[in-house]
């Protein structure tokens, strides 16, 4: 599609603290058709809607000032509110789900790739055009809800085409329509339903009395009706949202509940628990020997040789850097997730910085008799990035190929220029990796033990802190290994072609 966007093209804000996320989702956006604004902050996101006609809102949930959550509750306030959209991390699921209760319509977890920003804001928008489509239909033909629950309705029609499960209800709480979104949903056939009290269609006691309490008028003049989450047997979780509705005299003529599946949002939430717990098993455990041996020394110091009182101290040294070293990592991946890290790009000159950290690293690499070389093919073109990022990601992969890699071998840092990437290669001939641990080395503590890696130290979290700095640049990493044969670690960067290399001598 062009990239200028038709007179009459859907328009979409996009509230992000985050410059790389704002200009890379108008650029995505504008070239599939949309016309799109861009706020850094809450506060000038809600200075635009005051004076521009906005439909879908792309927005993110951990901004200075005014926080998403809170331009969540104003844009519910406004008359004809927009679509909202929230942009999630890793660290604010809890905070997803909450905004999915108050009123937004979807969310996109960070980092996301094109393909699924545009499938996310053209849902958005197919929504808003059925939405515009029922209202028009209504504006022509008045009717009541039975007539909903009829094959020849044009509205059930639109009705039965939405993504998400629609269920309708009269005043004394029986079903007069449910689209096959909501009885896949719930796992009812078609043949069911219709007709019968709510509490035949429904597993939840407690939606089935909030739906009870709509549909006979009990929330008229409220707008805060409650929403309620619930867990089906197959493990899926369900969030539903009702509201009354009302005839020409504002009685009550029923309720319409919309039910959408949030099991992606509530594996995520597990997901994080499981962190949380594992970071405390692994923080525990090393501080408990610490504990233990500082004590020993503590209470039997007099007496002791001096040779045994320096072993327990190096001990007690060795555990508290390996410590130090997992709350580094913790704090690194927490800033990745958060988008809190590589907020300063420029132009690095890629040969420059592998040389410096080459040089900072080959003592290590000689105290093991090991040889560490770097290969220069070519200019490389410079890559817009964090320095810090860039030797983060550098200095990690150099250091897990001297860590595994015996005395005596030999570490190669090949760089050169791939079509439109500039390319780093990390090559050792260590021990390798077996193909069964190729997919999971990138998970977060995830470590390989065998015979040859039993007693050498890490965290597990390396590899995920190089992967998701990677990405947030736009760049890729992969990884060839095979046991005896060593490994090689290739990382792509795209290039900056407005900083071209200097030229060779």
């Amino acid at each position: 599609m062009s990239g200028k966007p038709r007179s009459d093209a859907t328009r979409v804000l996009v509230v992000d603290d985050e410059q790389d996320i704002r200009d890379g989702s108008q650029r995505i956006l504008a070239r599939a058709g949309f016309s799109v604004l861009t706020a850094d902050r809450g506060d000038a996101a809600l200075k635009i809607l005051e004076s521009d006609a906005v439909s879908i809102v792309l927005l993110d949930l951990k901004m200075p000032g005014i926080d998403g959550m809170e331009v969540l509750d104003r844009i519910r306030k406004q008359p004809t509110p927009p679509l909202v959209i929230v942009i999630t991390g890793f660290a604010t699921v809890e905070t997803a789900i909450e905004a999915m209760k108050h009123g937004a319509y979807d969310f996109i977890p960070k980092p996301f790739d094109p393909e699924q920003l545009r499938i996310v804001v053209n849902r958005a928008e197919e929504k808003l055009r059925l939405e515009r489509e029922k209202a028009s239909l209504e504006a022509e033909r008045r009717r009541t809800l039975t007539d909903l629950g009829t094959e020849k309705s044009r509205l059930r029609t639109i009705v039965e085409s939405l993504p998400n499960g629609v269920l309708v209800t009269n005043a004394d709480a029986s079903v007069v329509l449910m689209n096959p979104a909501f009885r896949q949903l719930v796992g009812l056939s078609f043949e069911n339903g219709i007709g019968k009290p709510i509490e035949d269609c429904i597993p939840d006691a407690g939606l089935c009395r909030l739906v009870r309490e709509i549909s006979t008028g009990r929330h008229v003049d409220f707008e805060d009706i409650p929403t309620v989450e619930f867990e089906l047997e197959n493990g899926n979780f369900l969030l539903a949202r009702g509201q009354p509705v009302l005839g020409d005299h504002r009685e009550c003529l029923g309720a319409v509940v919309n039910v959408v599946d949030i099991t992606g949002l509530k594996s995520l939430d597990r997901l994080k628990s499981e962190f949380v717990a594992k970071v405390s098993h692994e923080l525990r455990s090393p501080l408990a020997t610490i504990h233990e041996q500082l004590a020993h020394v503590l209470n039997d110091m007099v007496g002791e040789a001096f040779k045994n009182d320096k072993h327990m101290l190096g001990r007690a040294k060795e555990k508290t850097q390996g410590l130090i070293h997992l709350i580094g990592d913790l704090l690194d991946l927490s800033r990745i997730e958060e988008g809190e890290i590589c907020h300063e790009p420029k132009p690095i000159e890629l040969a420059s910085l592998l040389e410096e950290i080459v040089r900072f690293l080959k003592d290590r690499a000689e105290a093991k008799k090991q040889t560490l070389e770097l290969s220069i093919d070519g200019a490389v073109p410079a890559v817009t990035a964090d320095p810090i990022g860039l030797e983060s990601i550098f200095g990690n992969l150099i250091s897990n190929a001297i860590n595994y890699t015996p005395e005596g071998g030999k570490i190669q840092v090949l760089a050169d220029v791939s079509g439109i990437y500039a390319r780093v290669r990390v090559v050792d001939n260590g021990f390798g990796i077996e193909a069964r641990h190729l997919e999971k080395i990138f998970d977060r503590f995830y470590r390989v033990k065998d015979d040859n890696t039993r007693y050498i130290t890490g965290t597990g979290l390396g590899l995920p802190i190089v992967k998701g700095l990677v990405e947030s640049i736009g760049g890729i990493v992969n990884v060839e290994s095979a046991p005896g044969e060593g490994s090689t670690f290739e990382v792509r960067l795209p290039v900056d072609l407005e900083n071209p290399p200097p030229a060779m001598e």
